[in-house]
C-alpha cells in the first residue's frame, strides 16, 4: 500500500542520506531492495535487524567484485524503475554499473547519485560529513552564539540537504520517464540542497533584514520572543511569538507590561525584554508552564527528549509514533486520504531476501546454487 506501490526501486547499502531516503521511499509504498555488499560501507552503519531505516525493505546481499556480482546486480536494474548509490565520484563506474552501463541496458532507468560534494566541482573527490557540507552554503554559519557557529545534528546537510532532494529527484525523474520513456541521472549533491534551504535567509539579506552576525537576527536567538527559556526544574521550553498578536498574548501570559508591545521589534529594547522573560520562566516548572501555555496561540512548546516525545498527548492522538519490533519510531509521513501508507515490518538481517529476489529476476535453481556457491550471492 501507498501511493508509489508498484514500483521497484534498488538501494545500494550505504551510511546517511541513501538509507534515510530508501526507508522515506519504502513508507510510501515502493518496493526497495537494498543491495548489501560484501565490503560493509566505512562509517556507522547499524545492523538491518536494529537499523530503523531498513524498515519495510527487501535485502539482497551481492558481492560487487566480483563479476558475477555485477551481473546479478546488472539483471536486478534491468527490473527497476530507479536506483541509487551513494559513493564518491566514479566508484560506480569503476565498479561495473555506472549510469552509462546501467542506462544502456534499461533506458527507462532513473539512477540516483547521493554525494556530499556533488559528482563535479573541485572538491568532489574529497572526503566529508554533513559539518563540511553545510559550513560551504552558510548554513552552519547561521546557527549558534556570536563567540562560534554551534554543531547540529546532521539534519540540515544529510537528511534535509541529502535526503530529501535526493527523494524529489528520483520521483520527478520517473515522472519525466513515464512521459518521455527516457530516464536519467539524479545528482543530488549535501552542498547543493543544503544551499537550496538557505533560500528563505538570502532573500532576507538581500532586504536588508539578515546580518551575516549569529544572534542579530529575528530567528537565530536573538529576538527574546523567539527562544529557548530554562524553567524552574532545569528544564526548557521554546517560544515563538512572533506575529503581535501572539507576542500580546505573551506578555498577558507572562503578566508583562503590555505597553510593551509596541515595542516588540525595537532592537534596543530587547535586552531588557529578554531579562523579564527570562526571570519570569524561571519562576515555574516546565509542567506548569505546559499547564499554562500549551495549546494557547502563544506559540509554545516544551523541549522534549526523545522518549518524551513519542509519549506526548498530541503525538499519540495522531500516532505520531508507532512501536515496530518493539522499537519505538517515527510512523510514515506525509499522511494520503486514499493511499495511505501501511505500517513497515520489522526490520531484517541483511541478506535475508537474496533467494527470492534472485528467484523474481527468472534465475534457475543451478543459476542461484552458483551465484551462492561462487560467494557473489550469499544470504
Amino acid at each position: 500500500m501507498g501511493p508509489l506501490e508498484g514500483l521497484r526501486i534498488v538501494e545500494i547499502r550505504g551510511i546517511g542520506p541513501g538509507p534515510y531516503a530508501g526507508m522515506l521511499l519504502a513508507d510510501l509504498g515502493a518496493e526497495v531492495i537494498v543491495v548489501e555488499r560484501a565490503a560493509k560501507p566505512s562509517g556507522v552503519a547499524p545492523p538491518a535487524a536494529h537499523d530503523i531505516n531498513m524498515r519495510g525493505k527487501r535485502s539482497i546481499a551481492l558481492d560487487l567484485k566480483t563479476p558475477l556480482g555485477i551481473e546479478l546486480l546488472l539483471k536486478l536494474l534491468d527490473t527497476a524503475d530507479a536506483m541509487f548509490e551513494g559513493f564518491r565520484p566514479g566508484v560506480a563506474e569503476r565498479l561495473g554499473f555506472g549510469p552509462e552501463v546501467c542506462l544502456e541496458r534499461n533506458p527507462r532507468l532513473v539512477y540516483g547519485r547521493v554525494t556530499g560534494w556533488g559528482q563535479s566541482g573541485s572538491l568532489s573527490q574529497a572526503a566529508g560529513h554533513d559539518i563540511n557540507y553545510i559550513a560551504l552554503t552558510g548554513a552552519l554559519a547561521a546557527i549558534g552564539p556570536q563567540e562560534k557557529p554551534s554543531v547540529p545534528l546532521n539534519l540540515i546537510g544529510d537528511y534535509a540537504g541529502g535526503s530529501l532532494f535526493l527523494v524529489v529527484g528520483i520521483l520527478a525523474a520517473l515522472v519525466s520517464a513515464r512521459q518521455s520513456g527516457r530516464g536519467q541521472v539524479v545528482d543530488a549533491a549535501i552542498t547543493d540542497g543544503s544551499a537550496h534551504l538557505m533560500s528563505i535567509f538570502h532573500t532576507l539579506s538581500t532586504l536588508g533584514m539578515w546580518q551575516p552576525r549569529r544572534e542579530s537576527n529575528l530567528l537565530d536567538g536573538a529576538a527574546p520572543f523567539y527562544d529557548v527559556f530554562e524553567t524552574a526544574d532545569s528544564r526548557f521550553v521554546a517560544i515563538g511569538a512572533i506575529e503581535p498578536q501572539f507576542f500580546q498574548l505573551l506578555l498577558d501570559k507572562l503578566q508583562l507590561d503590555p505597553s510593551l508591545a509596541a515595542a516588540q521589534h525595537d532592537i534596543s529594547v530587547w535586552p531588557e525584554l529578554r531579562r523579564q522573560i527570562e526571570s519570569t520562566i524561571r519562576t515555574r516548572t516546565q509542567q506548569e508552564w505546559i499547564d499554562r501555555l500549551e495549546g494557547t496561540d502563544v506559540c509554545f512548546a516544551p523541549v522534549l527528549d526523545l522518549n518524551e516525545a513519542s509519549e506526548h498527548p498530541h503525538h499519540r492522538d495522531r500516532n505520531t509514533y508507532i512501536n515496530v519490533g518493539d522499537v519505538m519510531q517515527p510512523a510514515p509521513a506525509p499522511r494520503f486520504s486514499a493511499t495511505p501508507s501501511t505500517i513497515p515490518e520489522a526490520p531484517h538481517s541483511e541478506g535475508a531476501d537474496t533467494r527470492a529476489v534472485l528467484e523474481s529476476l527468472g534465475l534457475s535453481p543451478d543459476q542461484i546454487a552458483t551465484s551462492l556457491d561462487s560467494g557473489a550471492a550469499f544470504e
